[in-house]
Parts: C-alpha cells; sequence; structure tokens
C-alpha cells in the first residue's frame, strides 16, 4: 500500500484472489483504526494480527470475508519519521509468520524505502532535467525569434509571421494567428497552420470585441484567455469559421500596450488538451515582443513621414532660397546692364544721327559735284566713292538699328519688377498670346497668312503665375514660329505648302503643359544646344537679338519653377513644351531645371 493523502493505495499485490484485490482498490483505507494498514499508519511502526479472525482490534469483516485470510502483518515504509506506505501479508491460518520472517520483512521494508527514494529522486531528476531541456528550447527558440526582430525590425509582416510559427511551434499548439489593430477595427493579419480557405474567410471579417470568441474575449479583458473545450464553453461561438478548420482547445493571449489590447495571439489544438503555465507563459512572451514590433514599426513609420515632410519643406526652403538669390543676382545684373545700356544709347544715338545725316550730306554733295565741269573720269570716279560712302553709310544705320534693338532688349530684362504672382487661366492666356503675335506678324507683313490650330484642354485649368511674364513667353515662341513659317514659304516657294502654328495644353495634375509647334524651317542641328544662350540668334541682322529665348527660359525655369524644351527636324518642324506648376516650385520642376 502506499500513503497518498492519509489514504493507502494498492499499488502492487501477489499471490491475493483477484476480486480481492479488486475490492481493496476500490476501497482505499483510510488513516484510521479498525484496519490493519491504518493502525500501522497512525501507530508508525510493525503490527502483527496472529489471528484477524478472532482480534477485536480488526473490524473490516468485509475485507476478512473476501480475502479468507487469518494471519495479518503490517511492516510501515518509513521516510522521514513518516510513513509512506505498509507492506501487508496474509496468511490462511493462524500465526503464520515468526519473529525470525517479521523482521525480515522488515529488511525488506527499509530496502523498499530506499528503492522508493532512489525512484523518486530519479524521477525529480528526470523531471528538472525534462524541464532545463524544455527551457533552454524555449530559451534557444526565443533567442533565434529576436535575432529575426534585430534582423527585421521595421519589416512588420516578416517579424510578426516568425512570431506566430515560433509560438505555435513550441507551445505545441496546432494552429496560431496574429489579431491586429489597422485603421481602428481589428483584423487576422498573421496566422500559421490554417487552411487558405480559412484565412480567406478570417481576414475579411473584423473581430469584434466580445465573448463569443476567445480573441474578442482577450481584447474586451486584456487578459489570457484559455478555453480547455470550446465545445463546453456556452459563450463561445465562431460561427461558420469553424466549418473551416476544427480545434478544440484554445488560447488567447492579449498583446499589451499601456494596460490597453492591441492585439491577440491566438493558439488552436484540434484535441481537447489544455495548454500548460509554462506554455502560457511562453507565448505571453511573445505576445509582448509582438506588441513592441508593432509600436516599433508605427513609430518608425511616424518618424518616416516626419522625415519625409521635412525633407519637402527643406527642398521648399532651398528652392525658394535660390530662388531669392538668383532674383537677387538677376537684379544686380540688371541694373549692371541698366547702366551700361544707358552709357552706350547716348553715343549710339549719335552715330545713328550723324549715320543718316551723313547719307543726306553725301547725296547733297552729289548734286553739287553733278554741276561742276570735271572730266568724264573724275565723274565716275567720284560716283564710285560716293556709292562707296553711301554703302558703308547703310551698314552702320542697320547695324547701329540692331545694337539699339538690343539695348532696349537689354533694358527690358532689366526690369525691377514683373508685375504681382497672381492665378491665371491657362488657356485665356494662351488664346490672347495667340492671338497678338498673329495680328503683330500680320501688320509687320501684310501678306502673312498661318492656319492656326488651337487644341486646349478644358481641364487645364489655372497657375500660379506672373502673367506679364508668361505672356512675353508665349508671344516670343508664337513670334518665332510664325516667321519659321513665313521663312519657309519664301525659301520652298511651294504652292502645296501649307503654314501651320499649333498651340495645345493639357492637365498633368499638379501641372499643366503648354506645347507651340510650327512647320516651319526648324532649327538646324549645329546649333540647337546654344538657342537658350543669351544673344544668340538664327534671324538676319536687324530682325533678332539673341535674347527672347534666353528670357523665356529665365522666366519659365528660375521664375515659376517650370520646364521649357523643345524638339525640331531641320525643314520640317520645330515644337516647344513647356511645363509648369500650378502653384509655386514643385519637386519636378526643380528636378528639371536643376535646382
Amino acid at each position: 500500500f502506499r500513503n497518498v493523502e492519509d489514504r493507502f493505495h494498492v499499488v502492487a499485490a501477489d499471490g491475493a484472489e483477484p476480486e480481492f484485490v479488486r475490492f481493496i482498490q476500490q476501497h482505499p483505507i483510510p488513516l484510521a483504526y479498525g484496519t490493519l494498514v491504518g493502525r500501522v499508519g497512525l501507530e508508525r511502526r510493525t503490527i502483527y494480527f496472529e489471528d484477524a479472525a478472532t482480534d477485536p482490534r480488526y473490524t473490516w469483516r468485509e475485507a476478512l470475508r473476501r480475502g479468507g485470510f487469518r494471519s495479518n502483518l503490517g511492516v510501515p515504509l518509513m521516510r522521514k519519521g513518516a510513513v509512506v506506505g505498509v507492506i501487508n501479508l496474509f496468511g490462511g491460518a493462524p500465526s503464520m509468520f515468526s519473529d525470525n520472517q517479521i523482521r525480515l520483512v522488515e529488511t525488506f521494508a527499509e530496502q523498499a524505502v530506499i528503492a522508493m527514494e532512489n525512484v523518486r529522486l530519479f524521477e525529480e531528476l528526470r523531471q528538472r532535467t525534462d524541464d532545463l531541456a524544455e527551457a533552454l528550447q524555449q530559451q534557444t527558440a526565443t533567442s533565434e525569434v529576436l535575432k529575426v526582430i534585430s534582423r527585421s525590425t521595421f519589416d512588420l509582416p516578416s517579424l510578426l509571421s516568425t512570431l506566430v510559427e515560433s509560438a505555435a511551434r513550441l507551445s505545441d499548439a496546432d494552429k496560431a494567428t496574429i489579431t491586429r489593430e489597422i485603421d481602428g477595427r481589428f483584423y487576422r493579419a498573421e496566422a500559421y497552420g490554417f487552411s487558405p480557405e480559412f484565412l480567406e474567410f478570417a481576414r475579411r471579417q473584423p473581430v469584434e470585441r466580445d465573448h463569443r470568441t476567445v480573441t474578442g474575449r482577450a481584447l474586451v479583458e486584456g487578459r489570457v484567455i484559455h478555453i480547455p473545450d470550446v465545445d463546453a464553453d456556452p459563450e463561445y461561438d465562431f460561427g461558420e469559421g469553424r466549418q473551416f478548420d476544427k480545434f478544440r482547445t484554445i488560447l488567447g493571449v492579449p498583446m499589451l500596450k499601456e494596460g490597453r489590447a492591441v492585439g491577440v495571439f491566438a493558439l488552436t489544438r484540434v484535441d481537447v488538451r489544455p495548454f500548460t503555465a509554462r506554455q502560457i507563459e511562453m507565448v505571453s512572451t511573445f505576445a509582448d515582443q509582438a506588441a513592441i514590433a508593432i509600436e516599433n514599426s508605427r513609430l518608425f513609420e511616424s518618424v518616416q513621414a516626419r522625415t519625409r515632410e521635412l525633407a519637402h519643406s527643406l527642398a521648399e526652403l532651398q528652392a525658394a532660397q535660390d530662388r531669392l538669390v538668383q532674383t537677387e543676382k538677376l537684379a544686380s545684373l540688371g541694373q549692371l546692364t541698366a547702366g551700361i545700356a544707358h552709357e552706350i544709347k547716348n553715343p549710339l544715338n549719335f552715330v545713328n544721327n550723324f549715320s543718316s545725316l551723313s547719307i543726306e550730306l553725301l547725296e547733297e554733295m552729289s548734286q553739287i559735284l553733278s554741276g561742276m565741269s570735271a572730266g568724264a573720269g573724275q565723274h565716275a570716279e567720284l560716283a564710285e566713292i560716293g556709292e562707296m560712302l553711301r554703302g558703308n553709310l547703310e551698314k552702320i544705320v542697320q547695324h547701329g538699328k540692331r545694337a539699339d534693338s538690343i539695348i532696349r532688349n537689354m533694358l527690358l530684362h532689366s526690369r525691377a519688377g514683373s508685375g504681382e504672382r497672381q492665378e491665371v487661366e491657362i488657356n485665356a492666356i494662351v488664346e490672347e498670346a495667340v492671338n497678338l503675335a498673329y495680328h503683330g506678324a500680320r501688320a509687320e507683313k501684310p501678306g502673312l497668312t498661318v492656319i492656326l490650330l488651337s487644341v486646349l484642354d478644358p481641364a487645364a485649368g489655372k497657375v500660379d503665375a506672373f502673367p506679364q511674364e508668361l505672356t512675353r513667353v508665349l508671344l516670343n515662341l508664337f513670334s518665332n514660329g510664325l516667321h519659321a513659317t513665313a521663312k519657309r514659304r519664301q525659301q520652298d516657294n511651294d504652292a502645296r505648302y501649307e503654314p501651320t502654328l499649333t498651340v495645345s495644353t493639357r492637365d498633368l495634375g499638379g501641372e499643366v503643359e503648354i506645347r507651340i509647334r510650327d512647320n516651319g524651317t526648324g532649327i538646324p542641328l549645329e546649333i540647337q544646344d546654344r538657342i537658350f544662350n543669351p544673344f544668340f540668334t538664327t534671324k538676319p541682322p536687324g530682325e533678332g537679338t539673341g535674347l527672347g529665348l534666353s528670357l523665356s527660359h529665365d522666366i519659365v525655369v528660375k521664375q515659376h519653377g517650370g520646364s521649357i524644351a523643345f524638339s525640331s527636324t531641320p525643314g520640317e518642324y520645330t515644337e516647344f513644351r513647356i511645363v509648369l506648376p500650378r502653384g509655386g516650385v514643385s519637386d519636378a520642376g526643380r528636378a528639371r531645371s536643376g535646382q
């Protein structure tokens, strides 16, 4: 017999009738008088009933009847003063056990105690070893998970996937999910072991904060929820979700942040097999790691967003600084240019005026000389000299006018102000500019005929711009296009050629596009990389200053933060493309302008 909580249970039997063994197995013997075993337990000594049938101290008559014994010997198994068991020997006749036999049994009892103690110590050692092995396994796995966390701190899906798989494996669960908060609601974000059908169902169904599911309860109560058997839980009702995957035991561990559940680890087992305290503790550790990972990811995203905002603000400040610096440079250059132009203009006026006066005087001199008597040879020589002087003076006048035009443009370029920046309808300003340019060209060249095509996007809308400066750019490009078509008609002398100027606008979202295309002479390849250089022109002397495209480039790129580019095939066409940001300088505009 073995003592378990002061009741003696049969643990081994030999020679007794099976019916009798079953009887005493069903009736553990209490620590009380009336039975031999109970008395040995109370008195903690060897007791021998030479004839139990006649001994008044033995009162368990049912056992006596079923066992059919007379002699009854009980020897205690003692450990540290306590009775841990009893060796009980039965004899069919009275007085069957001698003193020597009793001492022998007592010796066996001592050996049995030693053996039991050795077994107990061995079991404790084995249990301790198993516990240490399990703890080591969990610590190793936790260490590996922590390494994964350190390597993928900001890859939240991979991190949560690693955590849920590790938690399921180490806690001997069949399946597991992680539920976390997304846009104010809770969804099962990661899972392990579940079927694709279940995942599709679970991920589109938000988790309600109620007691029908273990996840909902953990969210509501903010504590570990352990249901050994969901079929026996009256509140549990996962609805149609359980038709995809069957499970009986389920564990829900909340991921807490400042006492509030921000997610839940849920682990399930197919059969009824509750989780141990050690397993629950380990899953709780993983839940804490998951909560930290989610918070770190949130903080990282917040820092990233703030960094992007600061970078954008810095870029805008740098662009504004660049514009201010450019404005100051242009202002200083404008003042210098204006000063030089004014200084040059006065002597240039004298050159032009005296050249014109000299031509008039030369004509008068020719008239006087024609009335004087001279030889034919002398008259011819004088006429030739006069013609040469006339030609030189005409060239001086021509180049003087071109110089005067350059100076006027320099003064225009150096103007201190460009008006107020304001919102303008891009289609309206384009239409106005093309009409002004066309009528101006017709006034200069009455025979000019050009087909004007407008393809204006109604969604082009408004841009924040300096309208006077933008009109100047458009007038310059339209005038150049009209000039190119007129020049091609003059050169080709082809009746089938139809001079055409096309202007179009297009909405680009945060920007607007303007395209100006002519089918004129085009731009020669060898000079295409220089057309935006100041004072470079392809027009004949007196017709262009070389400042129009340079001014247009500065106005579009430096003043408005946009871009201007062109494409051209000599003898076929030239097309300019202007892109303007709708409000201020865009990132794309800074990139195109090289800022």
